[in-house]
């Protein structure tokens, strides 16, 4: 191998693949020439296209956030609730007819002003089921996965607030030896 080349991979070793550009300008001139045929081709897709690539994008932040704990104050399930409707739906009363809830319902989910019943959360597993039929494969039980995640996450989060009041109602007659 050139020395040269093995150089520029020793210092440029940030850039990866990408090492083999001489100079930070040249780099940007092509990551600049890159983003505009991302565009490009972006602005050629159809409504049915973008609508696919955003749901199996859906997918697969629901996937990632499932295998690892995370624990912050968002409400991941609304958000992904929201995404996945606003992604489908021109408006969210059109869901909200289509899976026979009232409008309201669906906003004070979304909103989190009120915690998904069952009832809603199968209505939405048979939905995406549907949605998710000719895009890719969409584990049913994603939804409740994504809102039991969360119940989990945020009581382990808030065990500081919620334990020492509990602890003093925790009494062992038995002994544990």
């Amino acid at each position: 191998m050139n020395n040269n080349i093995d150089k520029v991979l020793i210092e440029d070793a940030e850039y990866g693949l990408d090492s083999l550009y001489s100079s930070d300008k040249e780099y940007e001139s092509e990551a600049a020439l890159l983003t505009e045929a991302r565009l490009k081709r972006m602005k050629n897709l159809s409504k049915d296209q973008i609508i696919r690539a955003k749901l199996m994008q859906l997918k697969l932040r629901m996937e990632e956030y499932l295998k690892e704990p995370i624990y912050d104050n968002r409400n991941h399930f609304s958000d992904f609730l929201k995404v996945y409707v606003d992604t489908i739906y021109s408006t969210r009363n059109g869901f909200a007819h289509d899976i026979n809830i009232t409008p309201i319902r669906l906003s004070q989910v979304i909103n989190n002003h009120r915690e998904p019943k069952d009832e809603f959360i199968m209505k939405l597993m048979i939905h995406s089921d549907k949605v998710y039929e000719n895009i890719c494969d969409f584990q049913k039980e994603t939804w409740y996965q994504v809102y039991f995640h969360e119940k989990i996450c945020d009581t382990m989060s808030s065990q500081d607030t919620w334990r020492p009041k509990l602890e003093k109602d925790i009494k062992f007659s038995e002994s544990l030896k």
